[in-house]
């Protein structure tokens, strides 16, 4: 099962690593292997790149945030090829994912000496981005006439445990992403209640939004890190956020029902 339906695909710059994730799916496929082995790749992938940040090996931990961003899609393929959606393993991904951008963030302000507090805007400010792009792609794929479901727009109540999950560890992991996640959905919500009643999310604004996915923030820290511009990572992302209100705006007057 797709995401999206073929003619609702869009340019996603931020999903880059899909042809590899794909192909890492079908290597997976064929092994005992579960969608959640390979979450827990992608979180050793996260971690070595914070060690090899730690050790001075810049290009090095760009590689491996990169290879986390592919391990993160492919995770999701896996269990698309399975044909094992579980809530089990989109929460633990989610869980995963604010983690280890907080522990990324945290060494980079280590390894610069830069102010806490502005790695905590820089988290903050990760965050909402991440946030605004699976506000508004999440409503696509619930309009979508096929795609992944196990995404909802309000994360309110605790799903029912699919078939092959347990209630206990859905239960569990939905409670933790709702303490990591509420109060940034919270905010992009109050700033586009009105998202959900419109059917106008076309390709070039989602592919435009797609600048704001996890996987391209990664590159861009990627690049960063390359060029040895460790120390403009921080401030890059508060002052990135404010595109935030540009695409709101854009949805707020072009994209109305």
């Amino acid at each position: 099962m797709s995401k999206l339906s073929a003619e609702e695909k869009f340019i996603d710059l931020s999903d880059y690593g899909r042809s590899v994730a794909i192909k890492i799916a079908q290597l997976f496929s064929k092994t005992p292997a579960t969608p959640v082995h390979v979450t827990l790749l992608f979180g050793i992938s996260g971690l070595i790149a914070c060690l090899l940040l730690i050790q001075g090996y810049y290009t090095a931990a760009g590689l491996f945030l990169i290879l986390k961003s592919i391990l993160d899609a492919a995770d999701g393929e896996l269990a698309r090829v399975k044909q094992t959606p579980s809530y089990t393993g989109r929460y633990l991904d989610s869980v995963f994912d604010i983690i280890l951008n907080f522990i990324i963030l945290f060494t980079i302000h280590q390894v610069t000496n830069q102010p806490f507090w502005m790695m905590l805007l820089a988290f903050a400010a990760i965050q909402l981005q991440g946030t605004l792009y699976n506000y508004y792609y999440v409503i696509l794929r619930q309009q979508s006439s096929s795609g992944d479901k196990t995404s909802r727009v309000f994360e309110t109540d605790i799903p029912s445990a699919l078939p092959g999950e347990k209630q206990w560890t859905v239960t569990l992991l939905f409670k933790t992403y709702l303490f990591f996640y509420t109060l940034f959905d919270r905010i992009i919500y109050r700033l586009d209640r009105k998202a959900s009643e419109s059917n106008r999310f076309p390709k070039w604004f989602m592919s435009l939004l797609s600048l704001y996915g996890l996987g391209f923030q990664l590159l861009i820290i990627a690049i960063l890190l390359s060029f040895g511009l460790v120390h403009w990572i921080l401030p890059f992302f508060i002052w990135y956020s404010a595109g935030i209100i540009i695409l709101i705006g854009i949805r707020k007057t072009f994209l109305k029902e």
